[in-house]
């Protein structure tokens, strides 16, 4: 925590300002560090995605509460571009960074109270400022897309299942409400957060946890994930006349299999017996999974609506198709995206974009001119600098864990071994649901990386708070030091 924090905090107490008051200043100001990157950027930062999450909120409203049909509704989450619309109304998207940054503020002040109530305010200020400045967690609070989401989601698994007791009523609503929206807000959230069910429950029947506290804890859980499944499908069952769970998303499965080459070599072989959409396009397929969906000779990207369709509802006979033909083949290149997944992450894709400024006319027409004058839009905001930055912050950490494991280990709360599995299990599915059925992106690691730094950090605080571990964690550091 920096001085100017301290003298705060302190002035604060003296004054005797009610405690909700000071809690609510606290998570202000959380909310407010998180933002950083879109200050020093002069504008919320945009990913490609970005203008069709804030494009596609208009057109979904008026054919919800107007009636008013379109040939087209878009292909990314329907819950995320209407839970932003009434922040942004098409005229500025500065509201909307302001809502994701203090929704993290909020779920790290719980998961922090959870684990160190006695002085959670000046833990929580100064785990805050570490995680706003060294890690990824700023950047996507800052930009327009659901990624800050899925960590909210899981925050909020552990603090239903290993911080009940600290939670009010009104609080476990709030944090259930967030929950629904964050399994909703992208396909990969669905399947983690039940992934992350199936294990919690399975912990819990492990500690022998008493009915009733198991019961309360598994039920919100499965009733989070249930609510929101009834939504989408009742949601994209009104727009399309069919339940599903994703609507018209492009096939990145089909992808997938398509780039590791399996799929090319099965479709190579077996269309000629097939009248798949998809073999139409077999000389056009490549190793590339962006060139398939994205680019118009490159399959998915160049077809017609109808045709897409088609290879949409192709998507799971085809790969199901693939596996069976090569099932070694095809997890050995899996599995190795997986790894490569678990070990990528950084800021991309924030590069000045044409297609970007031009879409502002439709939809943010009144800050167009401020998006031009930001550094994203001139290539100014360093990113190569700041990825190589967080790497070395995420291998520092690591370093840490290594070097206190030992020191921590038998001096865990239930809360802390609790956060810890729920943080380690989901970088390892993160990266194989990733990395395995869609492609090996920075970003789908980096939304996740600053779990990692935000556990590690509080499992020195706790231990040198309640242990006095100071003095054996520095002995321990400057031992490895000398060996290195």
């Amino acid at each position: 925590m920096t001085s100017t924090q301290t003298v705060v905090l302190e002035t604060v107490r003296k004054s005797n300002v009610p405690d909700s008051l000071i809690r609510t200043a606290a998570v202000l100001t959380g909310g407010l560090m998180t933002t950083w990157p879109a200050i020093y950027n002069e504008f919320p930062l945009l990913y490609p995605d970005s203008m069709t999450y804030l494009g596609d909120g208009p057109v979904l409203a008026r054919k919800l509460f107007l009636h008013q049909s379109s040939n087209y509704y878009g292909m990314r989450s329907f819950f995320y571009s209407l839970g932003i619309l009434p922040l942004h109304w098409n005229i500025t998207a500065w509201p909307i960074i302001a809502f994701q940054a203090l929704l993290a503020s909020y779920l790290i002040w719980l998961v922090v109270r959870s684990i160190l109530p006695q002085r959670t305010v000046s833990v929580y200020l100064a785990v805050m400022a570490v995680l706003s400045a060294l890690t990824p967690l700023s950047w996507y609070a800052s930009i327009i897309m659901p990624d800050i989401l899925g960590p909210a989601l899981y925050l909020t698994f552990y603090l239903l299942t290993f911080a009940r007791e600290t939670l009010s009523r009104a609080e476990r609503l709030t944090i259930c409400a967030i929950a629904c929206w964050g399994v909703t807000a992208h396909a990969t959230h669905m399947i983690l957060g039940a992934g992350l069910c199936v294990l919690l429950i399975g912990v819990m029947l492990l500690q022998r946890r008493p009915k009733r506290q198991f019961y309360r804890a598994a039920g919100e859980m499965v009733a989070i994930l249930v609510v929101a499944a009834a939504a989408q499908l009742a949601l994209y069952g009104y727009f399309y006349g069919a339940p599903s769970l994703n609507g018209e998303r492009p096939p990145y499965l089909m992808a997938r299999i398509i780039a590791d080459g399996t799929g090319r070599t099965y479709l190579a072989q077996h269309c000629g017996e097939l009248r798949w959409e998809l073999c139409n396009r077999v000389q056009t397929l490549n190793g590339d999974a962006d060139h398939f969906l994205w680019d118009g000779d490159g399959g998915w990207g160049g077809a017609s609506p109808a045709e897409q369709k088609e290879m949409r509802r192709e998507e799971i006979p085809f790969t199901l198709a693939t596996l069976r033909a090569y099932p070694r083949e095809q997890i050995s290149k899996s599995m190795a995206a997986f790894w490569q997944q678990l070990q990528t992450f950084g800021i991309e894709d924030l590069d000045p974009s044409s297609w970007v400024a031009e879409q502002f006319n439709d939809v943010l027409p009144e800050s167009r001119s401020h998006y031009l004058a930001s550094r994203q839009a001139n290539n100014t905001l360093r990113i190569e600098e700041f990825t190589a930055f967080h790497i070395w912050v995420v291998r520092a950490f690591l370093l840490v864990i290594v070097v206190l494991l030992p020191f921590v280990w038998r001096r865990l709360s239930i809360q802390l071994a609790g956060l810890g599995i729920v943080i380690v299990s989901i970088l390892i599915a993160n990266a194989f649901v990733t990395g395995s059925m869609s492609m090996v992106d920075e970003r789908y690691g980096s939304r996740v990386i600053w779990l990692l730094p935000f556990l590690v950090g509080l499992s020195v605080l706790d231990s040198s708070l309640r242990t006095g571990l100071g003095p054996k964690v520095r002995v321990a550091l400057r031992r490895t030091a000398r060996r290195r």
